[in-house]
């Protein structure tokens, strides 16, 4: 290995402790409440090396949700290779559930910080790009299956339908993340949970 590949590799290795570190404080103290000088702290290096990466707190929090989107659409992919649009939102609204429980620090910080993205942010984060945009995946399946009859006739706003079948899925992975293991509650499996709830919601439109 040259000077310059073991360089890069230290430096790509020092970026993601950086990363790993922040999505793990932006998770579990908030957005507002971290800085990037308790970034350092907890991964034990000067504020400069963090600024040497990302130049303030939005670009780091930016390079995060871009990367964990593209890791849930890896996870989705085997779905949304599904030729027919109900199956398609099972396994979608399944695959999404699957990814959420194995990386609730990456589904906490994508889908419950109290952080926007703002307008001019959104092509860089992959907005608008079957490949990088779970939503808009979500938002073609419906209008793919308004257009194929497939839905109750009252049902024709995609956007309305996407949104309730995220609400769904995200409450199952929601609650399963901050309350499971609660003994107040006899507890039924995540995967029977998303099960009926998905099956629910698809039974509630469809034709």
């Amino acid at each position: 290995m040259s000077i310059s590949e073991r360089r890069e590799r230290d430096r790509l290795k020092v970026r993601n402790k950086i990363l790993d570190a922040a999505r793990w404080l932006f998770a579990s103290e908030g957005y507002d409440a971290v800085t990037m000088r308790r970034v350092a702290e907890e991964i034990e290096y000067s504020p400069t090396t963090i600024y040497l990466h990302f130049k303030d707190k939005d670009a780091l929090i930016r390079e995060l949700c871009r990367l964990d989107m593209m890791s849930l659409m890896q996870a989705i992919q085997n779905a949304a290779d599904e030729p027919e649009p109900l199956e398609r939102l099972r396994k979608t609204g399944m695959a999404y559930v699957k990814f959420g429980i194995e990386y609730p620090n990456h589904f906490r910080l994508m889908f419950m910080s109290n952080r926007l993205h703002e307008v001019e942010q959104l092509a860089e984060m992959g907005h608008g790009n079957p490949e990088t945009d779970a939503y808009l995946l979500l938002l073609n399946t419906f209008e793919e299956a308004i257009a194929k009859q497939l839905l109750a006739p009252e049902f024709t706003d995609p956007h309305l339908l996407a949104q309730v079948f995220w609400a769904g899925t995200h409450g199952v992975v929601a609650i399963h993340i901050n309350l499971y293991g609660d003994p107040w509650i006899e507890w039924r499996s995540v995967e029977e949970t998303a099960k009926m709830t998905i099956n629910a919601m698809i039974r509630g439109v469809q034709r």
